[in-house]
């Protein structure tokens, strides 16, 4: 039996969802969408803040947004919800954003390139504090 890599385990989460640019991610978060950082706190430190973004630990993404959960934050209201979610290179941000389509959040998608995306596309990044939901 073959079994699923890394790289297939991704291209699966990726498969038939529109990934948006940082430009579209930015336009996103001005209409109303919730834009995810999950990147550790080493790497924001190191990086900068990415403006108007909640910091959701990856480790309890799902309680934080799923509307149906105790742990919930109180910007998730429901399941149809716009949700964007950020890593540092857009990898695990991929499968993050696919775990939150499995849980009824079928807007959820993930940004292209990560902040090293943002970064390149010479948008700002801010020196802090975030906006950090644990």
């Amino acid at each position: 039996m073959q079994r699923a890599g890394v790289d297939d385990v991704l291209a699966k989460a990726r498969a038939g969802i529109r990934r948006l640019t940082p430009a579209e991610t930015e336009a996103a978060r001005r209409r109303g969408a919730l834009v995810i950082d999950t990147r550790t706190e080493t790497q924001r430190r190191e990086q900068g803040e990415l403006p108007g973004a909640l910091v959701i630990d990856r480790t309890v993404l799902e309680w934080r947004l799923d509307p149906l959960s105790d742990a919930r934050i109180p910007e998730a209201t429901d399941h149809d919800l716009e949700v964007v979610v950020v890593c540092r290179q857009g990898y695990s941000s991929s499968l993050a954003a696919a775990s939150l389509r499995a849980i009824g959040l079928w807007r959820a998608t993930d940004m292209i390139g990560g902040i090293e995306a943002w970064q390149e596309a010479g948008l700002p990044l801010n020196s802090g504090p975030a906006d950090v939901r644990r």
